[in-house]
């Protein structure tokens, strides 16, 4: 008995430390982008502002399955942006540029993010592997 409560503590401290590791790169890759408070709520399906404000204390958490989905996409772009562009300030500008191109139809890599569903950082994250050649 006493294995099987020491296995799921080691398991449940792993996923929290994923969970850790992914809200610094979530943050790390926003404040590059310049995100306001509103725009990483948006990014991450919306949390409360006090479950963001936790969040940014990168203490050891268990994130939910939608949550590291939507990081792993947000640090997809965040790479693919960085291989595009020659230096990161041309690379974070490009998340603040319109464009008509699909999916984005006139608004910006963000605007189009920020508008709450998955598939709008799924499509993003399409577009910007396309965009490299992968």
């Amino acid at each position: 008995m006493t294995a099987i409560v020491e296995r799921r503590t080691e398991h449940g401290d792993h996923e929290a430390e994923k969970g850790r590791v992914a809200l610094k790169g979530f943050f790390r890759v926003t404040e590059e982008w310049g995100c306001s408070t509103e725009e990483r709520s948006k990014l991450l399906g919306g949390p409360s502002r006090t479950t963001l404000y936790n969040y940014a204390k990168l203490n050891p958490v268990k994130l939910s399955n939608d949550t590291m989905e939507r990081i792993s996409y947000i640090l997809g772009i965040y790479k693919a942006l960085q291989l595009l562009y020659p230096t990161h300030e041309r690379a974070n500008r490009r998340i603040r540029l319109k464009t008509s191109e699909v999916p984005f139809c006139g608004k910006s890599a963000m605007e189009f993010m920020t508008q709450g569903s998955m598939m709008n950082l799924m499509l993003a994250r399409q577009y910007f592997d396309a965009k490299r050649g992968w």
